[in-house]
């Protein structure tokens, strides 16, 4: 057995793990607050965070982490291997009782994910991939078809036709859009919808998992400039992003640039 795939039996492991943790807080009352404006945290978000920790610490004590729910230092920059962990991607549908909240953990070597678990215990659905190894499903491999004949995009039909966007989308529909933007890319992956689009910054630990995933499904993931990504960085941030089908990338990019300087517009009209 190779070490990534001793790495990914890890991963899926402490995800699930992870998964049942976060379930059994959101069966039932649970607490939570603001870290900051619109920022909300759990309790199960800290007690989740902590078994990630302790475990990694435990299962592999010479790499990095990077997580949301602990304070960044530079330490991580020094090291070639870094777990990047959103204990709860997605807290405000959790806090809501809704299902699109999921356990995301990466492992990045030299800057890019090698390994990747995400599970929506909610959903039933547990995500892995490992470089050059594919990505599955619930065990089931993932493969994203070149084209499609529609454009499926996970958002909200208000915003789907909104000025802000070129009307209409060529076959475009709205689905589905879980709080989760890694269970929002990783709707691609499982030929749920054909783009994401993401114009805001967003961070590393919101995608690292995801990314792979989606790559080892067939699907290019680039930043808002059409960059490819990279992580660990020392300010652990994405520049927007943009996932399709690889017939539909330069589609979706088209549009969000689009959708970016319309906005830019209005924001100087406005100002």
């Amino acid at each position: 057995m190779s070490a990534e795939d001793t790495d990914l039996a890890l991963a899926v492991r402490l995800a699930t793990t992870a998964g049942a943790l976060a379930y059994s807080h959101f069966q039932g009352p649970e607490d939570w607050w603001e870290k900051s404006q619109n920022n909300p945290v759990s309790r199960a978000d800290l007690a989740v965070n902590e078994y990630l920790r302790s475990s990694l610490a435990e299962a592999r004590p010479d790499d990095g982490w990077l997580s949301e729910e602990t304070a960044d230092t530079p330490a991580r920059l020094a090291q070639a291997r870094v777990w990047i962990v959103d204990p709860i991607d997605g807290t405000r549908d959790f806090i809501r009782r809704r299902t699109g909240w999921a356990v995301s953990i990466a492992l990045v070597d030299h800057g890019q994910p090698v390994v990747a678990a995400l599970c929506a215990p909610a959903r039933d659905q547990v995500f892995a991939a490992a470089r050059g190894g594919g990505a599955t499903l619930n065990g089931v491999r993932l493969s994203v078809p070149h084209a499609s004949s529609t454009l499926r995009i996970p958002m909200q039909r208000s915003n789907f036709n909104s000025p802000i966007w070129p009307a209409p989308w060529p076959n475009g529909i709205a689905v589905e859009k879980p709080n989760s933007l890694a269970l929002r890319m990783a709707k691609v992956a499982a030929c749920e919808a054909d783009a994401w689009i993401e114009g805001r910054t967003v961070n590393e630990w919101d995608v690292a998992a995801a990314t792979l995933i989606l790559t080892e499904a067939g699907a290019p993931v680039t930043d808002r400039h059409g960059l490819p990504l990279s992580f660990n960085k020392p300010d652990p941030i994405i520049k927007g992003l943009v996932t399709a089908t690889p017939a539909q990338h330069g589609l979706a990019m088209h549009y969000l640039q689009h959708a970016l300087k319309t906005l830019a517009a209005v924001r100087h009209t406005a100002g």
